[in-house]
């Protein structure tokens, strides 16, 4: 069976049911699914207010991310709307978290994948797919992108090859059936990957990673 971790922070709605459909598409794989958000930040940029507390309340019951939903996870799933062309900020920090089980290579070869909402066909949702990139290389996990061969994503809603990409127009939960089904396939490829890593690297090659002595200068308690 193959652990998945589909983390998120969504401001409207739009990126939660794309978490939903992961979610429910992971678990009709046989998967073993946790869907986490990430902490909330003092003074969040909130646009739509009423939407963001509807959200909370549908969310209320989710559990925050933390560093065990990453190294319990054989593929990883983030999710974050557009916020000028980065991911937000929320999964930033959580990110910026990361490092006690980042440096120690405790993320290595897992499969990880990303998507984003913006508001516009051309908010920065890629752009921000690949700042998130920038950080699993850090991890030094594989990452999975959607490609280009798959139908689904020549419909009209989709497109991009790094993941998937909502166009929300400012509306509350507007992810269009293209959407979904595109983030359906990702999450199966994400999941068929990281099967295929799971099974080859057993055994595991051996690899001499950073000593304990560095991993104290970082003060890292291991």
């Amino acid at each position: 069976m193959t652990n998945i971790s589909i983390i998120f922070h969504s401001r409207s709605g739009n990126i939660y049911q794309l978490v939903e459909k992961a979610a429910q598409t992971a678990r009709a794989a046989g998967a073993e699914v946790r869907v986490r958000k990430v902490a909330e930040l003092p003074d969040p940029m909130i646009l739509d207010k009423q939407a963001y507390q509807d959200l909370a309340t549908a969310t209320a019951d989710i559990p925050e991310a933390g560093l065990d939903d990453l190294v319990w996870a054989d593929a990883i799933m983030i999710g974050t709307p557009v916020h000028y062309g980065l991911p937000a900020p929320q999964i930033l920090n959580f990110f910026d978290h990361t490092g006690p089980v980042a440096i120690p290579g405790k993320l290595m070869n897992k499969a990880v994948s990303a998507f984003a909402s913006g508001s516009m066909p051309h908010a920065g949702q890629q752009a921000t797919i690949l700042a998130l990139h920038n950080a699993f290389c850090h991890w030094g996990s594989v990452i999975v992108s959607n490609g280009s061969a798959a139908a689904v994503l020549h419909q009209p809603g989709n497109g991009a090859p790094y993941g998937t990409g909502t166009i929300s127009r400012h509306e509350a939960n507007s992810v269009t059936d293209d959407n979904l089904g595109a983030i359906e396939y990702q999450t199966l490829r994400t999941l068929q990957v990281a099967g295929a890593l799971k099974r080859g690297l057993e055994p595991e090659p051996g690899i001499t990673l950073v000593s304990e002595e560095r991993l104290r200068k970082f003060g890292l308690d291991i």
